[in-house]
This record gives C-alpha cells, structure tokens and sequence, in this order.
C-alpha cells in the first residue's frame, strides 16, 4: 500500500510538472502539444490505476 502511494506521488509531480511546462509555453508546436498531451495522458490513466488499486 504504501508502494501505491508513493508510486501516485511520483506521478501525481510529475503531471504537475507537464502541465506546468505546458501553461509556461506561449509557442509549442502541433507536434509539441501532441506529445504532451500523450504523456499526459498516460500518467493520468497511471494514476487512476493506481488509485483504484489502492481503493480495492
């Protein structure tokens, strides 16, 4: 249990720091925002797993 938790934690910044980045950027790319918003999305379902994991 407590691996989940820091695992969420880990996560948790590191979409923090994406979304960080991205909110800073005036001047991304398609291709920059594409690849973002792929990553994003990956440590939000790795999230989500996560917090499932933990609810069961």
């Amino acid at each position: 249990m407590e691996k989940i938790n820091e695992a969420i934690k880990y996560y948790t910044y590191k979409r923090e720091g994406l979304l960080n980045f991205i909110n800073s950027k005036n001047d991304l790319t398609v291709e920059e925002i594409i690849e973002n918003a792929e990553e994003l999305s990956i440590l939000e379902y790795k999230i989500t797993a996560l917090q499932v994991a933990l609810e069961n």
